[in-house]
């Protein structure tokens, strides 16, 4: 599959409350998408996060620990990342880029799954899973991203912003911190649908969007309300169709694996 093409993956859900989404907001049950990406493309095919470990699927607690408690995951092992590529007809051997936005627990489901692939964080993100401060270590499961033999490539906040990943301006890195402290989004540029911006969680919904709300669980405010603008920005000068990261609402108007834009 040599086709440029940008498909979209969910591995299931997570079940927690509003205020965990959009700050300050209540308690009532609210239940988010966990989606994550893939771009195939003529010198190699590309993952962008892949949701959750497919552990989580065979034993949530034992993976996640307390975690559970504030975001209850609903996933099963069919919505792994490698069995849903290995439904679409994906060699995990054609996969040369895994690309991490963070590496918060519901987007490392990739790493380590591919064979031949170089992961590319920011270096920020990476040095701060391994000495997260207090209240955000409980988002960083070690064992996600701590593994032997990983090929990993390191990108250096706005000194590589709008880092090209093959030179073609296919894909593209936007330095987003905020959520996360290495937290990046991606410009996506398809032949056919044009640009589309993936935020992740650089904003959560389009509540984070339009600046109705901050998310629930963040590094810097400061920083959060920034990239915020900053993709803003991005969009308006590109006309990219924006793509936010756990939006309940909009993610099911957008076309899902097998179906995809080109």
């Amino acid at each position: 599959m040599s086709d440029i093409r940008l498909y979209m993956f969910s591995c299931g859900t997570l079940k927690t409350v509003t205020a965990s989404i959009k700050m300050n907001q209540g308690n009532d049950p609210y239940e988010i998408p966990v989606p994550w990406f893939l771009i195939t493309h003529p010198k190699g095919n590309i993952v962008i996060d892949g949701g959750n470990a497919a552990e989580v699927a065979e034993d949530m607690r034992a993976h996640w620990g307390a975690v559970c408690d504030v975001y209850l995951p609903v996933m099963t092992r069919e919505e792994a990342c490698l069995p849903q590529l290995q439904k679409l007809g994906i060699d995990p051997a054609s996969v040369r880029y895994v690309l991490q936005s963070h590496l918060h627990l519901d987007h490392t489901g990739a790493i380590g799954r591919f064979p031949n692939a170089t992961h590319l964080v920011q270096r920020a993100e990476y040095e701060y899973a391994y000495t997260p401060d207090w209240f955000a270590a409980g988002g960083y499961i070690r064992k996600d991203f701590d593994k032997p033999g990983l090929k990993w490539q390191f990108l250096n906040g706005t000194a590589d912003d709008f880092y090209d990943l093959y030179g073609d301006g296919v894909i593209r890195t936007v330095f987003t911190p905020g959520h996360a402290p290495g937290h990046q989004s991606f410009l996506v540029t398809l032949p056919k649908t044009g640009p589309m911006l993936l935020t992740v969680d650089a904003a959560y919904t389009t509540d984070h969007w339009d600046e109705k709300a901050l998310p629930g669980f963040l590094a810097s405010t400061v920083d959060t309300v920034r990239s915020v603008q900053k993709l803003r920005t991005l969009a308006e000068k590109t006309g990219a169709t924006v793509v936010t990261g756990h939006d309940p609402i909009a993610w099911p108007s957008f076309k899902h694996a097998p179906g995809y834009y080109d």
